[in-house]
């Protein structure tokens, strides 16, 4: 069964075609710069190399009319027609509290979509773009939509809501519902399996760091807490946004320098972070070489990051009563020992204790480590995660 995973977003549409009888990756890509100037296709077959294209695309379907073709072709493809594709999987950012789980798409669950446009309004539409365009050139083909925000859905009630009047919950479903959740899910299961336990015997701390960054609190294989909240900005310090802050400094702002809603909401999502700090770029391999090289600014970024991962996952340790393992995914979180030293060290205390030779091999791409000394009570875990195949094992389950 071949599954084609689909990730929609305003001007871009990423694509991997996975063969669910080994989980074997055969194609993968990018659409970018959709409806713009210079557009440009990419294409990666493992083993073969890379087929690159400039190309104007006027919308998502000729997008997605691109990544078929690419999948067909005689000199790029990896399938010999379009039946070989056995069902969609969409990644859909936000799904309200109408779904807790992965769905077939059918027209009621485009109407649901639909509504959460008003709380995913960055994302939604543009998912939805995605799932008409393959319904179009794809009929009768079948279609799941995996939601950001559905492995969230098993927060406790004083854990997702605000102290704000609860008539605003009531009219207007203002709630923490916490993203990245397909990543959470996944390498939380796979934490339990590297530990050898079930999933419902864990307390798990779930770190995925990139340039978007979320921690999850994972009580015996359902999320308890999340940093994220009614939006992606909520939580830690990410690479354009700001994370969180005090909410009066939002009007504070607005009167100072005379903003507008839009401009203040552009400058916490798109100006802020590791950009807004250091004024010069959002790549932590950036911070990283030139905190080495003595950047005060960057050395503060990493400080800031450090000393936030530290409070957070000792306060979702304390809210569970106690942590079994701690885990750490993402570009940032895969690829940076150092962060991961430093926050060993500062959780010490919870039995903590990180072997630095094998923490030292833990980057992208290679494997899953224990980063663990062998007396640690708390281990702590690094797994390259892998949301697109969590969406195409869901894909395949809801469709098979």
């Amino acid at each position: 069964m071949k599954i084609l995973v689909i990730n929609a977003g305003s001007s871009s549409v990423k694509y991997q075609l996975i063969d669910m009888e080994n989980e074997q990756l055969l194609a993968k890509g990018m659409a970018d710069s959709i409806g713009i100037a210079g557009g440009s296709f990419k294409h990666s077959v493992p083993g073969r190399d890379d087929y690159k294209v400039e190309v104007h695309m006027n919308n998502h379907a000729e997008a997605i009319a691109l990544v078929i073709d690419a999948l067909t072709s005689k000199e790029h493809g990896v399938i010999s027609s379009l039946s070989e594709i056995s069902a969609v999987g969409h990644r859909v950012l936000h799904g309200g509290e109408k779904f807790s789980g992965s769905v077939r798409i059918t027209p009621d669950v485009i109407a649901a979509i639909e509504e959460c446009c008003e709380l995913g309004p960055l994302h939604n539409p543009h998912n939805l773009t995605g799932i008409r365009a393959c319904e179009k050139l794809m009929p009768g083909v079948p279609q799941v939509a995996v939601f950001d925000t559905g492995f969230h859905q098993t927060m406790p009630d004083y854990a997702y809501l605000y102290a704000l009047p609860y008539e605003y919950y009531e009219k207007y479903h203002i709630r923490r519902y916490g993203f990245h959740g397909t990543s959470h899910r996944y390498i939380s299961m796979r934490a339990a399996a590297m530990l050898g336990r079930r999933p419902e015997e864990l307390r798990l701390v779930t770190c995925h760091l990139g340039n978007g960054s979320s921690i999850a609190a994972v009580k015996y294989g359902k999320c308890f807490d999340t940093t994220m909240g009614l939006t992606p900005l909520e939580g830690i310090l990410m690479g354009t946004r700001c994370g969180s802050i005090d909410p009066a400094i939002v009007p504070l702002l607005m009167k100072k320098e005379n903003l507008s809603p839009d401009e203040i909401d552009h400058i916490m999502n798109k100006k802020s972070g590791i950009l807004g700090l250091t004024g010069v770029t959002s790549d932590n391999r950036y911070i990283e070489q030139h905190a080495k090289d003595g950047d005060a600014r960057c050395q503060l970024v990493e400080s800031m990051l450090v000393h936030q991962l530290t409070k957070y996952i000792g306060g979702y340790a304390a809210a569970m009563g106690g942590v079994d393992a701690i885990v750490f995914a993402g570009g940032i979180g895969e690829n940076n020992p150092h962060y991961r030293t430093r926050v060993g060290a500062n959780l010490a205390f919870l039995g903590v204790s990180v072997d630095e030779a094998v923490n030292e091999k833990a980057v992208r791409g290679r494997a899953e480590y224990d980063i663990s000394t062998p007396d640690a009570r708390v281990r702590m875990l690094v797994i390259p995660t892998n949301e697109e195949l969590m969406i195409a094992k869901d894909t395949e389950e809801l469709t098979r």
